[in-house]
């Protein structure tokens, strides 16, 4: 009894010392792999264009680093990619065209609000970003996620940062 009482308070205090704050579209990203049984699945080829974040903050090149790990996020869960992390800015029109280009059947813009670490004692790691998905020929929006995290002082902003992107992009 003792035993589960510690693990509760233990998950407790774990609990409050990291924040995640996320507010994301009904629609999920586009499915990569579809079942065609229990043990059979096929990989549909879903291209994506994906373009450096805008940074809104203090920190130089965080809107390169955020999408740095978005590009990998999106590599490990199966998507083809084409980057255009090297342009430093874009409008929507301008990332849209370049989508084309590519043959891309969507493209990825966002921007980050917050990449810091807190000031005093602790300093912990804080992100906050956008990410938006739409559909290259229609101009649609497909999905879009708006997220937030912290963590505790011996954490990292990259590590935060990509917790808080494969939070954002649950398929």
């Amino acid at each position: 009894m003792k035993n589960i009482i510690l693990i509760a308070i233990t998950a407790i205090l774990l609990a409050g010392c990291s924040s995640t704050s996320l507010i994301a579209t009904q629609k999920k990203l586009p499915a990569v792999y579809e079942d065609v049984n229990a043990s059979y699945q096929i990989k549909k080829d879903v291209t994506i264009s994906l373009f450096r974040l805008n940074n809104y903050t203090d920190t130089p090149r965080a809107g390169l680093r955020a999408a740095n790990i978005v590009e990998g996020v999106l590599l490990a869960k199966g998507y083809n990619l084409t980057t255009h992390l090297s342009n430093d800015k874009y409008t929507f029109e301008k990332a849209k065209e370049e989508a084309k280009h590519d043959n891309s059947k969507y493209f990825l813009i966002g921007g980050v609000s917050e990449w810091r670490y807190k000031t005093g004692i602790d300093g912990e790691p804080a992100v906050s970003m956008k990410l938006s998905l739409y559909k290259t020929k229609s101009e649609k929006l497909v999905w879009s996620a708006t997220g937030a995290d912290s963590d505790w002082g011996n954490g990292s902003i990259g590590t935060t940062a990509q917790e808080l992107i494969q939070t954002m992009m649950v398929e």
